[in-house]
């Protein structure tokens, strides 16, 4: 290969950027390069970066050409002329920790002669259906000098292999052994395939019948998931590209620094700015000690609006001409500078002080001139907007590695674990977790900012200290992720959840549209995914609704979410809502009596108002709401009930809550103080099966069943027990049943009257726009699978085509990764959508109102129902339903 014309083919690498410098040193060095996404048989190269699933992968393996790594050109450009292969020839890792190179041995046989290709011998009957795969498996099987024929093949030509995909009776009748595709990779690597994961790899199945769909779609859809979460998320245009700091050192002129200590002794402040200010020059920085110096001055109060304007010229200047994450020396030099001048603790102590100024609030590490001055107000805002800046563009450079630098460039990036946000926002201990110490501290400021600019947005308008502190906190989730989200997805999972459940508690007296509004501005879809998601939860906890606990998806959205939405409607104005989300969510068995105990005491005007015993929790973890409830001590219930924070579905050890203690004993008076708490408690919680209604009629307590059947109507007549039985199987006598049944009426009743007026708009108007940028969080998040138009080879397509022929169960069975799953499942409900499901569930006061939270949502369902009909129609060729004007999801 030393004297012949190397031609290359390049598969695996994205960034246009990145194989441009690739081609751009192929060509130096006298290499062609041949671009396409289909393997080429005139080539003689391939550059990947790691084992893939590409065809130009596998048709090269199966050619035994050359699959070399990306630094193979690299090294050759800093060498001036090809180097040897060898070294750089793609190995593959099993799960022995082991390499193996079967890319190399099949490239010595057909080098040696031995063989012309991996295939050799063959002779296949390809009976794959959908043009597009069939066209690359065939040009997969000739790469390996494998003959391939179409049915019905040659009476000449004796078939060796039958390949069909999906699996017909036509293809088994073949006189020929019978291979599935996935037989391909499994020739060319041996046992070594099972530890890799193709996309053209198709799951064996016992009963070839039942494998009319794609077998391959799992991995391809766990692509594309993966594909989803390694897709940069925010992207900040200004650090793409920079010039300054790469400019030759001579021009930084030889500065004399010793005059500005004497300057700031003297008084001559500005002066001494001015000097520091005209010597900004790359890889030149003054003596920290200047600028802390300068920075007390300003802190002080006494400097004069355009001495602080220039001090954040200089700021910006030095993090333009020597950003921090370019150089070790920068960025401890900026850890010098950035921290209060008096208590020099730290970046995060010199971020929460500022913070805290335009707060207004006492928490500073040292007092600052108080009360707070207009321009100080300013200029610490401008702090925050500055560090703002220095934490997008060390998360850029983090993210975004190598391609941020220029190619003449011989800076190294720092690591992730050195950088600023880690030591601002983490300390070693905490790094596993996203809710630090410190990240707890900034949402407790942004829940105080939103309240200021809703409480006193006319005086705080032009700060945007929420905005600021949204950004901040965005910049900060997606840092961590991209640092932890290949280690442990779990982990990710629970830490985003926590963080967002944890900013809806501590927000629980910020009202809701305020929150509403605070999500719209996040601008990280992933972050705004979870905060919706937990926000609209609390508020239905808080409005005594019961939403599904399991992870969010597009099924939950429509089939959970969209119910309760009503019930916000029609919750009372002004209730007193609920602290303790926590209980409530079923994860946790029980409350606490000491978090109940201070809540009481906290709230309470008096001691004398909070019954004896209310800390006490038995062995069986019954509060004294349940113990009281047992007893029908109905005033000893209202006294609980009336005390802030109270948690009226508190669960023992065993699961059960009051209500169940109550209908198990018979407490109607009991039932009927807890039916008429707001929030009211969960009437249809079940344990091993047992409901409370089941509880009351198991022990004859037909006065609470019917309490409970007028208050939340015939819905619980739905339910079974462990057995299967209904609420109605537990009753004998006919005259019995039919009272029940006219009591559930009566509750249907009850609940339509209440469904259909809107009598709380705000909390109405605050959970549509959750739900509105719920779904469209999701939809860019997940990125929704869709489809172009029949016969294309669309991931989409298929999974719609294979949804017609396959429940969801069926599709996914065995299949282990919950986020493939999770993605059909949002593909079905788009179908179940578009078939008319799901939005007849929404109550005819949502429907029907005007508002425009509430209309924008309801336009977004009818795209989403758009959307499926156009999926519907398109996966059945003989439906007469116009596609041309629907839109597709992408």
């Amino acid at each position: 290969m030393s004297t012949s014309t190397r031609v290359f083919q390049i598969s695996g690498i994205k960034s246009c950027d990145k194989k441009k410098v690739f081609v751009n040193g192929i060509q130096q060095l006298g290499g062609k390069y041949i671009g396409g996404s289909e393997y080429q048989h005139s080539s003689t190269h391939l550059i990947v970066p790691q084992v893939l699933s590409s065809e130009k992968f596998l048709a090269a393996c199966a050619a035994g050409k050359w699959v070399v790594t990306p630094d193979y050109v690299l090294d050759s450009l800093k060498n001036g002329s090809w180097l040897a292969e060898g070294p750089y020839e793609v190995a593959i890792c099993g799960d022995s920790h082991s390499n193996f190179y079967p890319v190399k041995q099949w490239r010595e046989k057909v080098t040696n002669g031995r063989l012309t290709g991996a295939f050799q011998g063959w002779r296949v009957l390809l009976m794959v259906q959908e043009p597009s795969r069939r066209a690359m498996f065939k040009r997969l099987l000739k790469a390996g000098k494998a003959k391939v024929y179409h049915c019905p093949p040659p009476s000449h030509a004796s078939i060796t292999h039958v390949m069909a995909k999906p699996v017909t009776e036509s293809s088994k009748k073949q006189n020929a052994p019978w291979y599935p595709v996935s037989y391909i990779v499994q020739h060319l690597f041996g046992s070594n395939a099972l530890d890799m994961n193709f996309s053209i790899m198709e799951q064996t199945q016992t009963d070839i019948n039942a494998d009319l769909y794609d077998a391959d779609l799992e991995t391809e859809i766990r692509a594309f998931v993966m594909k989803q979460e390694r897709r940069p998320r925010l992207v900040f245009v200004e650090f793409l590209s920079y010039s300054d700091p790469y400019l030759p050192q001579a021009q930084a002129v030889e500065t004399d620094f010793s005059n500005i200590g004497t300057m700031i002794e003297c008084g001559l402040v500005a002066e001494a700015l001015d000097t520091i200010r005209s010597a900004v020059f790359p890889g030149l920085l003054p003596p920290a000690t200047y600028l802390v110096s300068l920075l007390e001055h300003a802190q002080q109060g006494d400097a004069p609006a355009h001495f602080l304007r220039r001090f954040q010229q200089v700021l910006y200047r030095q993090l333009i001409t020597n950003p921090p994450w370019l150089s070790p020396k920068a960025r401890k030099y900026f850890t010098q500078v950035l921290q209060c001048p008096q208590c020099k603790a730290g970046l995060w102590p010199f971020l929460h002080t500022a913070i805290s100024y335009c707060l207004s609030t006492e928490v500073t590490c040292h007092p600052l001139p108080g009360p707070a001055l207009p321009m100080l107000l300013h200029f610490h805002s401008d702090l925050l907007a500055f560090l703002l800046k220095l934490f997008q563009g060390e998360f850029h450079s983090v993210t975004t590695g190598d391609s941020l630098l220029p190619e003449e460039a011989t800076v190294t990036l720092p690591s992730a674990s050195g950088s600023l946000l880690y030591s601002t926002f983490w300390t070693v201990w905490e790094r596993s977790t996203l809710l630090s110490s410190a990240v707890k501290q900034l949402t407790k400021l942004l829940v105080q900012a939103a309240m200021q600019d809703y409480t006193d947005s006319d005086a705080r308008q032009e700060l945007r200290l929420a905005d600021t502190l949204v950004d901040l906190l965005s910049v900060l989730v997606e840092f961590w992720y991209q640092q932890h989200f290949k280690l442990n997805q779990n982990l990710v999972e629970k830490s985003l959840k926590d963080l967002a459940e944890h900013f809806a508690i501590i927000s629980q007296d910020v009202p809701p549209l305020v929150l509403a509004e605070l999500v719209v501005r996040i601008p990280s879809s992933r972050l705004k995914l979870v905060m919706s998601d937990a926000i609209f939860r609390y508020l239905c906890y808080r409005s005594g609704l019961t939403v599904r606990e399991e992870p969010v998806s597009l099924k939950k959205v429509v089939s959970s979410y969209l119910p309760a939405l009503g019930s916000l409607g029609g919750s009372p104005a002004g209730a007193r809502l609920g602290t303790e989300p926590k209980s409530h969510s079923g994860t946790n068995q029980g409350t606490s009596a000491g978090a109940q105990s201070a809540t009481a005491n906290e709230s309470s005007p008096g001691k004398e108002n909070i019954p004896r015993g209310l800390n006490r929790v038995n062995a069986a973890g019954e509060t004294l709401l349940h113990r009281a409830c047992k007893k029908n001590q109905v005033e000893t219930v209202l006294q609980i009930l009336a005390l802030p924070g109270t948690d009226v579905n508190v669960k023992d050890h065993a699961g059960w809550t009051p209500l169940h203690e109550a209908c198990n004993h018979g407490s109607t008076a009991c039932v009927e103080a807890l039916l008429r708490h707001r929030p009211a408690p969960v009437v249809n919680s079940q344990v091993g099966g047992v409901s409370p209604l089941h509880d009351a009629l198991l022990n004859r307590h037909m006065d609470i069943a019917k309490m409970l059947l007028e208050h939340a109507g015939s819905a619980l007549l739905q339910q079974t027990d462990k057995d299967g039985r209904a609420a109605l199987d537990l009753v004998s006598a006919p005259g019995q049943r039919d009272e029940l049944l006219h009591n559930a009426q009566a509750g249907d009743l009850a609940l339509g009257d209440r469904m259909s007026e809107v009598v709380n708009l705000p909390l109405l108007e605050a959970g549509s726009c959750l739900l509105a940028h719920l779904i469209f969080s999701y939809q860019k998040e997940k990125g929704l699978l869709g489809h172009r138009k029949p016969g294309d080879s669309n991931l989409g397509y298929r999974l719609v085509r294979a949804l017609k022929t396959h429940s969801l169960q069926k599709l996914t069975s065995g299949w282990a990764d919950q986020r493939a799953v999770r993605v059909v499942e949002d593909a079905e409900t788009v179908l179940g959508l578009g078939r008319g499901r799901y939005l007849g569930q929404v109550s005819r006061a949502v429907r029907e109102c005007q508002a425009e939270n509430t209309l924008f949502l309801m336009e977004i369902l009818e795209d989403l129902k758009s959307q499926g009909e156009a999926q519907v129609a398109i996966s059945d060729p003989e439906s007469e339903k116009s596609l041309k004007s629907k839109h597709w999801l992408h």
